[in-house]
């Protein structure tokens, strides 16, 4: 420990209001001088410096009121300029402050000396009776007058503790007094800037909101030489962030299932805030049905139930199911049904070589453009609507690739009659007449084509045989 210089400063540090340069967040550098002494104090240890007391009077010895000059030296406080000293204030008024620091006379604290606070009330500052910690600025000015610091003492003890603070890599405490160019002013003990890119999270616009608001920071820059004192109240929300979501994210189970809200809402899914984080539910994962838009099924402040799909911790990313917070429809489907059950569906889409029915929430089947009705379908969107209400039979389950195949005309009571007097009219169908036979008849036999090769003779021979050519 060393002591303060003898050449003391003679005057407290300034607290005129101070303009710092405007900085942004890539900004890595960041200066403003807080408090300006006429003469800045030598670097010394100041933390746990002891502030001198007057001795107690009722701890001095009986005989030493024999002794006029050792009465004098027990009773009267010893100091220099620039000690600490701690007295008890006796008065208050526009002036300032009266102090009894146990010296010949009384001490004052003009008002400027009070605090670090432009413009403070005397009165505001302290308390007649409160013990106060002082810096002596002079013994004796020109009306003989013992001159303190408040705001000095206060500067002195603070900057011992922020100096450890920073060295553990810890925060301060402090209440805004002021806002300046560039960002705010806060009373840690003495005046610290806190660059408007570093009040939050994201870039504040307007600062006058946070004026008399107690807020927490980290240190990220002290020069005593230039009395720069800078602070960083993003850096201590991001690390109580970071401390929150390992925590949250510890705590988190694969497979459990948790009630959120949903808190936006993307081309590729929603994000789900479970209270802590949020998670992402991937579009493929909010319903057994196909889904076009997330918007289709939910929107930002819906109260919903999740499954916990994945927990990320490197990442710090949750995967999330709405899904699979409930049964699968085709387990229930497949479990309810089997192959020659007739049921009951609706239309919801036709294509070319057939239509899909519903058969229940998440389940549809395919109905062949063979089995939309007995008689020949041209085009299904001719036979059937979107949203129409059909009887179906279900002619094939495949549980494996989740598939079924239906029929509608196999789930008509009649179908096998109608089948069979279809089969029985093709029968019965008269086979149409070639040209040749309806100008000749019917020949018995049908000959064999002739050979290439043949002769003209052999040709004409046989033409005259089949009756080809003049009669």
């Amino acid at each position: 420990m060393t002591s303060e210089p003898q050449n003391a400063p003679a005057s407290a540090p300034e607290t005129e209001s101070v303009e710092a340069p405007e900085t942004t967040e890539a900004e890595t550098q960041i200066s403003v001088d807080v408090e300006e002494p006429t003469e800045a104090p030598e670097e010394v240890e100041v933390s746990g410096r002891e502030a001198l007391v007057a001795p107690d009077l009722s701890d001095l010895p009986d005989d030493i009121a024999d002794d006029f000059e050792r009465a004098i030296e027990a009773t009267v406080l010893e100091f220099k300029e620039g000690d600490i000293v701690e007295g008890t204030v006796v008065s208050v008024d526009g002036d300032g402050a009266m102090i009894d620091i146990g010296y010949k006379s009384e001490g004052l604290i003009p008002t400027r000396e009070l605090s670090i606070r432009n413009n403070v009330d005397p009165n505001d500052a302290v308390k007649v009776g409160e013990r106060v910690e002082a810096v002596v600025l002079n013994k004796e000015d020109d009306e003989g007058r013992l001159i303190l610091s408040k705001k000095r003492a206060m500067y002195e003890r603070a900057w011992g503790r922020i100096q450890e603070v920073a060295k553990e890599g810890g925060t301060v405490d402090g209440t805004v007094i002021e806002v300046v160019k560039g960002g705010l002013i806060v009373d840690i003990g003495l005046r610290g800037f806190l660059p408007a890119s570093l009040v939050d999270m994201r870039r504040v616009r307007d600062l006058d909101p946070f004026i008399g608001e107690s807020i927490t920071a980290k240190v990220i820059e002290l020069d005593r030489a230039r009395n720069n004192v800078v602070l960083s109240r993003r850096a201590y929300l991001e690390e109580a962030q970071a401390e929150e979501r390992n925590a949250f994210l510890d705590g988190l189970g694969e497979g459990e299932v948790r009630d959120g809200v949903v808190s936006s809402v993307v081309n590729f899914g929603a994000f789900v805030d479970l209270g802590g984080m949020d998670g992402l539910v991937h579009v493929s994962e909010l319903s057994w049905q196909h889904v076009n838009h997330p918007g289709e099924l939910v929107k930002v402040g819906d109260k919903v139930q999740v499954k916990v799909l994945e927990v990320d911790r490197d990442r710090e990313r949750i995967s999330l199911s709405i899904r699979q917070t409930s049964d699968d429809p085709w387990d229930v489907f497949a479990r309810d049904h089997e192959v020659g059950d007739v049921i009951d569906g609706m239309v919801t889409k036709t294509v070319p070589f057939g239509a899909f029915v519903s058969v229940a929430d998440g389940v549809e089947g395919l109905v062949h453009v063979s089995e939309i009705a007995s008689h020949r379908v041209e085009s299904p969107e001719l036979e059937l609507s979107i949203g129409q209400q059909v009887k179906v039979k279900i002619t094939e389950k495949e549980d494996e690739r989740r598939r079924i195949s239906l029929s509608i005309k196999q789930a008509s009571p009649d179908w096998k009659e109608r089948e069979a007097q279809m089969e029985e009219q093709k029968k019965g169908r008269r086979r149409p007449q070639k040209e040749f036979e309806r100008e000749f008849g019917p020949s018995e036999e049908e000959r064999p084509p002739m050979p290439v090769d043949a002769s003209l003779e052999a040709i004409l021979q046989e033409l005259k045989e089949r009756g080809i050519g003049r009669t």
